[in-house]
């Protein structure tokens, strides 16, 4: 029961939070933060690090997301997991029609970036925040709901929120996007990943008579 309504307060929370964000980037109450940040995080900046970044920046792409979707989508087949493919798949296909959907709403143009060209799509959230939050932060839901070791669950979340705050960062080191909209789309990817780890819980709980999912050990 404590995980169903840990996700739930979760989803309420993240929405809330988002919410206020959204109010306070344009009300321009955040200006001063996203300028001091963007300062902060450029001054590290070394050609060496520019590589490393554009390779997070990489793994939360459409591109490497879609590689990486089909290979987790092919993997949950072949270990008779369907629940989670179906999650993943309403997942992932939904953080890219909300991803679209706020933009649109709130037409936020982008900064001038630090390197390569500014992408032509809104900046408000960030689609790579959102997208990597989805994709990752499901598949280690789903796989810390199937996994009974304490430490396998600590070091797959671990890995998941490492990865995750890389390629948030590495959006704001490149000068594409403001901090904020970094922060929008993990708060909206977080909405959308608790609602749906809800629903994987609940299954769980009650799972149809001929459901053979496995559980790692």
């Amino acid at each position: 029961m404590l995980p169903l309504l840990g996700s739930l307060a979760s989803a309420i929370l993240f929405l809330v939070l988002f919410g206020w964000l959204a109010e306070e980037v344009f009300e321009g109450e955040m200006r001063q933060f996203d300028l001091y940040t963007r300062t902060f995080v450029h001054q590290f900046a070394t050609p060496s690090l520019t590589r490393i970044m554009l390779g997070f920046t990489e793994l939360g792409s459409v591109g490497g997301l879609s590689l990486l979707f089909g290979i987790a989508f092919a993997c949950f087949l072949l270990a008779k997991l369907r629940g989670p493919s179906v999650w993943l798949l309403v997942g992932m296909g939904g953080t890219m029609i909300l991803n679209v959907t706020l933009k649109l709403a709130f037409h936020r143009a982008r900064p001038e970036p630090y390197f390569g060209q500014r992408p032509s799509s809104y900046s408000f959230p960030s689609g790579h925040a959102m997208g990597s939050f989805v994709f990752y932060g499901l598949i280690a839901g789903i796989l810390c709901a199937r996994i009974s070791s304490q430490l396998r669950r600590v070091m797959t979340w671990s890995a998941a929120a490492i990865l995750v705050t890389a390629i948030g960062l590495s959006r704001i080191y490149l000068g594409v996007h403001y901090p904020t909209d970094v922060i929008a789309g993990y708060a909206a990817g977080a909405v959308w990943v608790s609602t749906l780890l809800f629903l994987d819980r609940v299954e769980l709980r009650h799972p149809p008579r001929n459901d053979d999912e496995s559980e790692f050990a």
